[in-house]
């Protein structure tokens, strides 16, 4: 498999921010979101076997924690990968994906946890979800929607209604984008829509919902990489 980072840090995002969690970041991705903040994963990384990998997380978490497999795309890599997360999986972790959903997701063993990044129009890669994947999401699964403006909010209030979402997973997600340049301050004025603003849109709203916050772009430097 094409490795970019293994590392451990705290979760950021989803409804696990906060817990210490190992990072396995696998190279490549075949969108290219406007606001992308790990464009460094699209080439190069490293060639690791399935036991190279699960040695370092076996290293990183000895205590059999919370492990997220997260990319660029990682179901590029589908055919070493759901062996891999299956593995996690048998030897005690709790096993998070990170994905766009345009991939088909049918085969991620079933105790994998699913965060779903359904693309909003503003990233450039809007319509790339595959509506299928909707079926295969359960009560442990999580959907997250990336914003940057009011049209993507709508987007995503919409999409969450017409899809009943809410009933179909843990969680709905709605987190303000960041610029992808974002350095130095360690606080909201880095993000593309104001997460105050998005609060109380979501509030006037009743967006069955939760405001996600990219817990780790507060806590170190936004740009930092490997955390």
């Amino acid at each position: 498999m094409q490795i970019t980072e293994i590392y451990k840090s705290l979760q950021g995002e989803s409804t696990y921010a906060g817990l210490p969690c190992v990072f396995v970041r696998l190279t490549g991705c075949n969108l290219r979101c406007s606001w992308c903040d790990s464009e460094y994963t699209f080439q190069g990384g490293r060639k690791m076997s399935p036991e190279e990998i699960q040695d370092e997380v076996a290293r990183l978490s000895p205590d059999k924690g919370l492990v997220e497999v997260t990319g660029g795309e990682p179901m590029l890599q589908e055919r070493e990968l759901v062996p891999l997360m299956q593995q996690l999986i048998d030897d005690g972790y709790r096993v998070l994906l990170e994905t766009s959903g345009e991939r088909p997701l049918e085969r991620v063993p079933a105790d994998v946890v699913k965060i779903v990044d359904v693309k909003c129009p503003d990233s450039g890669e809007g319509e790339t979800f595959r509506m299928e994947n909707l079926e295969v999401l359960t009560a442990r699964d999580e959907i997250k929607f990336v914003l940057s403006s009011r049209a993507d909010y709508d987007f995503a209030r919409e999409f969450t209604r017409r899809h009943n979402l809410a009933s179909r997973v843990n969680a709905v997600l709605f987190s303000p984008a960041f610029h992808k340049d974002a350095t130095g301050a360690r606080d909201s004025s880095h993000c593309l829509l104001d997460p105050q603003q998005l609060a109380e849109w979501m509030i006037a709203d009743s967006v069955p919902a939760r405001l996600g916050l990219q817990l780790h772009k507060f806590i170190w430097d936004p740009a930092l990489k490997g955390v």
